[in-house]
């Protein structure tokens, strides 16, 4: 589990393209028939990948969480990008296509993944948080997450938001988490950009073709700059850094948001 380190406002205006890159972005999440995790100093996310073939994967106690099991302290959430596999919880097993959602409440011991098909196999993104208290376990398949169309392809942003884990669909500690689909001809991912004072946000981006790229902008609204990123690939994005992105083709992306407030609307608004 590779760690991240916390960056003030002051340290990323010094940082050149590589240091940026080292201290934001996560590659390598998806590696057939292992379980990949970074822990990061915002919030203390983990977020990670795993893609099982022939055999189960077990999600295991990174020797940094000093915990009996990796939810011991912690909550999860899971959303499946690719073929069908499931997830076992303790014992009950969870059906997942693509695009569905799984919400793991803090106290569940054993947890595995696999795919239906090792030649179509499942690959399941991770975001978890630290938690005070215990909810239970919820399926969430794509339909039945609050949906919300915004955008249009006038402005090139038009897309369809899935909100699935926040109030009023499963019931978290602190974790919110969804999916944003953009449709054909469109690359904005939010705008006008956006930071959270209360909240960190962790985006992954994914479904983006071959040749493709996602221009990632963060920073303070004044001193902007990009990470570019590739297929299946996560950045973290501090409370103090703006959250937009343009790619040379329409994508997709999950966001995971920690911190003190659940409220999705709670954002202030940054004019470039």
């Amino acid at each position: 589990m590779k760690t991240y380190y916390a960056v003030s406002p002051k340290e990323y205006a010094r940082m050149d393209t590589a240091e940026l890159r080292q201290n934001f972005l996560i590659e390598d999440l998806f590696v057939s028939g292992q379980v990949n995790l970074a822990y990061a100093h915002y919030d203390r996310i983990i977020v990670g990948g795993t893609q099982p073939t022939e055999s189960a994967l077990h999600l295991d106690a990174a020797d940094e969480l000093a915990a009996g099991c990796f939810l011991e302290r912690r909550e999860l959430g899971v959303i499946n990008i690719a073929g069908a596999g499931a997830i076992a919880v303790d014992g009950i097993t969870y059906p997942m296509t693509k695009y569905d959602c799984l919400y793991i409440g803090r106290g569940a011991g054993a947890i595995s993944f696999s795919s239906a098909s090792a030649q179509t196999p499942a690959a399941f993104y991770l975001v978890s948080a630290p938690a005070h208290q215990c909810y239970p376990t919820v399926h969430i398949p794509k339909e039945k997450a609050q949906q919300v169309s915004l955008g249009s392809s006038e402005t090139c942003n038009e897309r369809v938001i899935y909100k699935y884990i926040l109030p009023g669909v499963a019931k978290s500690c602190q974790l919110c988490m969804g999916l944003t689909i953009l449709a054909p001809g469109s690359i904005w991912n939010t705008m006008p950009c956006h930071t959270h004072e209360r909240r960190m946000e962790a985006y992954f981006y994914f479904d983006i073709q071959p040749g493709q790229s996602v221009f990632h902008l963060m920073g303070p609204a004044s001193e902007t700059r990009h990470i570019v990123m590739k297929d299946r690939q996560a950045v973290l994005s501090p409370p103090w850094s703006i959250h937009s992105g343009a790619g040379t083709q329409n994508y997709s992306f999950i966001w995971g948001m920690l911190g003190e407030n659940q409220d999705f609307d709670d954002m202030q608004g940054v004019t470039l």
